[in-house]
């Protein structure tokens, strides 16, 4: 109750940052403020509007929505309170109150750690990649022809990676480092088949938290014990031992007699957890006898942000390659023998494989993973041995202080961490009379230090611990004895790229030189559908760099969180009225973390009432590839229900309901469908599924087509997860970023991560990304409900516009009530194949000479396009992807009709790039200007060259190289 209490008084204060005479009738237009969001937010101008609503057939937005969705959907509940949801304020105010929220988290020196540090992210970094939209308002890149610049950063961050671990190959990212270790567990129980995994007691807490959550579900049993004492004469029970290196409590350790003589025989993974600036003086997990080896790239150049995002690392041994978990990049070959990056081995992808994918990831986190890699570019590898070694200086000196004043310091090599025994109540004295934040487990207290420390840090913790000791030593006499280790490891990042970006110049120039050969929304429309690729406003990215959100520590002591304490607590508030549920966690740091988090409250649920044994999923076979992914990987059996015409069909429902009533678990549903068309029938399918013990999971993919005009509650789910990335702005940062929380009904609140009942740990830390909270903040308050409300109308009128508008050379899959679809539609190319043989990869590609990302291949149906506009275009952008459209088709007729060669045309030979369109040998059968510039605005707007033509991906599978050098070093 007080917690519900604070929550209203802090949504109240922060709707008096909106004037009262904005919305006072009395007051006259021109004294009001120009100063808002919602009309630069959607695309389209007033004029434009009402001539969308004129081709969709409907005199207002209202008419429209009404056309759209049915009205036994429709709730006049939602998203109504006041008192909840704040109405909008001007943009210059919300910028002021997140940096005054930012002020309220206290700063402290810090010295916690536990895989979390303080780093100088690069100026050159922060600016024009971490704030720059060429960087983050890409997409994952599928299309790989336009998405060169990244997938080239990706690769050298693995590179990175492989190179530290002394592994075969590394992917590009995971979600964070404990969801990694519980990857790693999942990886060794699929391989060998064995329920049985060990885990030293020694690793992260939050690792071992999520381990273990991970196993519960899986039925995997978890022992936990000291790996350097204990007895394995049991090792073939187990399928792996995962340990760490620097441990919990910073001892640096060998494994390689355990791994090399103890476990040689043993059918078993071996798996070490590591730090990547450790390994630059430190032995390789590889030379220890890992097969596998994960951590956090954070300290890499990634502000801690109160616990993410950070790209964790995951990397192995060959043999293990096609069951790693996550995007793998990969070089391959174009059209013309150039090599070019893509992403390798697909096909282990949820995507493709479902409920027999080696995961569930969907969202990683490429923005981050592309950051630490730059890091690595910048300071190369003495610049990273010199940071390791300076670290490591400051933390030996500090042991041998510590010790000169008479403290008892843990014993054993250490990296960056210094335990300081029986000091019970130093962690309190730094607190309050240093204002440094240490950590503390029993009566110790524990030191860890990073490249943000120097030595006036050092010698201010000494002074204090010398009024602490009340003892007396030389400083100087005693740092001037510690010289770095000699290291351990062979020389590493020996590769051109590693070694000749060290000004800031030549790192400018690198990273532009990237970014220009991509296309993001900061040049045209993605209209990918079931992925919302809106507008990220700057104003809204801004205070994602603010020092007092981006530079603490996620176990910083509540008294230093005030700020993000109320930041929280008005987002889950918020997203409660939005979906109309009782209760949010904010913990899954991706859409599929969501799902897989959702469903684990379903099994607690089942579980807690005595019904362990309801363990049956269903899911319409429209879903997204993460549903089933997800299902398997929380302990379910996936039973897949029959779609007809775009709807679930209720008689094979009925049926699997019928054969499965006493196992039932639940369904998974996604709202309006992955068909783009709202389902009149769901309220009736919650309640079949409710009737027979049953749950509904609502998959929030979709929920920019419901925000203020139905929710998941009021249609009865549940729980449901929503991607703050799509609907609420986050961006999509080519592959990560992402937040999935999830919001529960009232059953299930209990459940949730840190409740009563809880189901366990799903992150590393509470509030996993944290720092890009202040995006679905500015969001909410920015919009306000009435905002918020017509952009979900808005995403229906440039959808139903620019399908009105292609219905007549496509053909539309499928409509709802009245031939409207929802936010998004799918159009058939497989008529067209048939005709002609140009397939909807022929019109993706030929798309990107137009100056456009393709919308979603073949999903949710093979051969199709599923299209998504979102409310933030324009009119005159869409009439350009309609334009380039219509003439797509004329290009397909000339197939058809023989004008075109069926083998050698502008589709099948697309994209062009600026090499061929030069170069003086072209023979193709049609001109240069029709393949390079088809339309004049191609030539108007300037023109966006791929830097590659069309890439053979199974070359690239049969040739997989995942590691530098890079292109232009592999030509030669």
């Amino acid at each position: 109750m007080l917690r519900s209490i604070r929550l209203i008084q802090r949504v109240a204060n922060f709707s008096r940052l909106a004037n009262p005479h904005e919305v006072n009738p009395k007051v006259p237009d021109w004294f009001k403020s120009s100063d808002y969001m919602e009309p630069r937010f959607i695309g389209s101008e007033p004029q434009q509007v009402k001539e969308m609503l004129k081709a969709v057939e409907a005199k207002s937005l209202d008419e429209l929505v009404d056309k759209i969705i049915p009205k036994e959907i429709r709730s006049e509940a939602a998203f109504q309170s006041p008192d909840n949801f704040p109405d909008a304020i001007p943009e210059s105010a919300m910028v002021q109150h997140l940096q005054s929220l930012a002020n309220k988290n206290k700063i402290y020196k810090n010295y916690i750690g536990q895989g979390f540090y303080g780093t100088h992210t690069p100026y050159v970094i922060l600016r024009n990649v971490l704030e720059d939209p060429g960087w983050y308002t890409s997409y994952t890149p599928y299309q790989a022809e336009i998405s060169q610049g990244r997938l080239e950063a990706l690769l050298n961050y693995q590179t990175v990676i492989t190179e530290l671990t002394g592994m075969d190959v590394s992917n590009a990212s995971l979600l964070d480092e404990a969801t990694a270790a519980g990857e790693a567990m999942f990886l060794a129980n699929s391989w060998f088949e064995k329920k049985k995994f060990f885990v030293d007691n020694h690793v992260f807490p939050q690792s071992i938290d999520h381990i273990k959550t991970k196993a519960y579900y899986l039925g995997i049993e978890i022992v936990v014990g000291d790996a350097k004492t204990y007895d394995f004469k049991d090792a073939d029970q187990y399928c792996g031992v995962l340990v760490q290196s620097p441990d919990n409590l910073g001892e640096v350790h060998d494994w390689s007699d355990l791994f090399k003589h103890t476990l040689k025989d043993a059918k078993l993974l071996k798996v070490i957890g590591t730090d990547l600036l450790s390994l630059t003086i430190n032995k390789t997990p590889k030379d220890q006898g890992a097969n596998v080896t994960y951590g956090n790239s954070q300290r890499f150049g990634v502000p801690m942000g109160f616990g993410g995002p950070h790209a964790a690392y995951f990397a192995v041994e060959d043999e293990f390659k096609r069951k790693m978990p996550g995007r793998i990049i990969g070089i391959s070959k174009d059209a013309n023998g150039k090599s070019a990056y893509r992403m390798s081995l697909q096909t282990r992808e949820q995507h493709i494989r479902r409920e027999k994918a080696t995961s569930n990831i969907c969202t990683a986190q490429a923005l981050l993973a592309n950051m630490a890699g730059l890091y690595a570019t910048y300071h190369g590898p003495q610049g990273l041995q010199k940071i390791a070694n300076r670290v490591n200086c400051l933390a030996r000196s500090f042991a041998k202080l510590a010790k000169s004043l008479g403290l008892v310091v843990k014993e054993g090599r250490i990296f960056d961490t210094v335990v300081l025994h029986n000091t019970e109540t130093l962690q309190e004295y730094l607190h309050y009379n240093a204002q440094t934040n240490v950590r503390k487990i029993g009566q110790d207290t524990i030191f860890s230090f990073d490249e943000t420390h120097s030595v006036q840090d050092l010698e201010d913790l000494f002074n204090h611990l010398q009024h602490y000791t009340k003892k007396k030593a030389d400083f100087m006499s005693v740092i001037q004895k510690v010289i770095p280790y000699k290291s351990e490891r062979a020389p590493f990042l020996q590769q051109k790229v590693f070694n000749s970006l060290h000004s800031e110049t030549e790192m400018l120039r690198y990273i532009n030189y990237l970014r220009q050969k991509d296309v993001s929304l900061t040049k045209s429309m993605i209209s990918l559908g079931s992925c919302t690729m809106k507008l990220n406003p700057t104003s809204f990215m801004l205070p994602v760099s603010f020092q007092g959100f981006s530079q603490l520590h996620p176990f910083s002591p509540l008294s230093c969180t005030q700020g993000y304490q109320e930041l929280t607590e008005n987002v889950e508030k918020w997203l409660c009225d939005i979906t109309q549920m009782e209760a949010v966690s904010l913990m899954p740091n991706s859409g599929a973390q969501g799902e897989y988090t959702g469903l684990l409250c379903i099994r607690k649920y089942h579980i807690m009432n005595g019904q362990k044994d309801r363990n049956i999923c269903l899911i319409p076979i429209s879903a997204h590839g993460t549903n089933p992914a997800s299902a398997v990987l929380a302990g379910l059996s996936v039973v897949p229900v029959n779609v007809v015409d775009g709807y679930v069909d209720l008689n094979d429902l009925n049926k699997k309901i019928k054969e499965n009533e006493k196992s039932l678990a639940c369904i998974m549903i996604t709202y309006p469908s992955t068909y783009g068309v709202y389902e009149d029938q769901t309220k009736k399918i919650i309640q079949l599924i409710h009737e027979h013990g049953g749950l509904v999971y609502m998959d929030g993919a979709n929920m920019n087509a419901q925000v203020g005009y139905t929710s998941p509650g009021y249609l009865g789910a549940d729980v449901c997860h929503l991607n703050l990335h799509k609907t609420f702005s986050i961006p999509h940062g080519g592959g990560g970023p992402g937040l999935g929380p999830i919001a529960v009904n009232k059953k299930l609140a209990p459940y949730l991560p840190g409740r009563e009942h809880s189901l366990g740990s799903v992150a590393s830390s509470l509030f996993s990304s944290a720092s890009i909270l202040p995006i679905p903040y500015s969001y909410f308050g920015q919009l306000g409900r009435q905002g918020a409300k017509k952009c979900t109308a808005m995403a229906m009128l440039n959808a139903n516009y620019l399908m009105k508008s292609l219905q007549n050379d496509y053909k539309v899959l499928f409509t709802g009530q009245n031939g409207m679809c929802a936010h998004e539609f799918i159009i058939d190319i497989r008529p067209i194949k048939q005709e002609s043989g140009i397939t909807e990869e022929d019109i993706a590609k030929r798309l990107m000479d137009y100056g456009f990302h393709a919308p979603t291949m073949s999903f949710p149906v093979p051969g199709t396009l599923m299209i998504e506009p979102t409310e933030s275009e324009s009119k005159s952008e869409l009439d350009r992807f309609i334009e380039a459209m219509k003439n797509i088709k004329l290009e397909i007729e000339k197939v058809k009709n023989g004008q075109y060669d069926k083998n050698d045309n502008p589709l099948k030979n697309a994209p062009h790039t600026q090499d061929q369109v030069i170069n003086s040998g072209w023979n193709h059968k049609y001109s240069r200007e029709e393949a390079a510039f088809p339309l004049p605005y191609v030539l108007q707007r300037g023109k966006v060259w791929p830097t590659v033509s069309r890439i053979n991906n199974a070359f690239g599978d049969r040739n997989l190289i995942c590691q530098c050098p890079s292109v232009s070093d592999y030509q030669q």
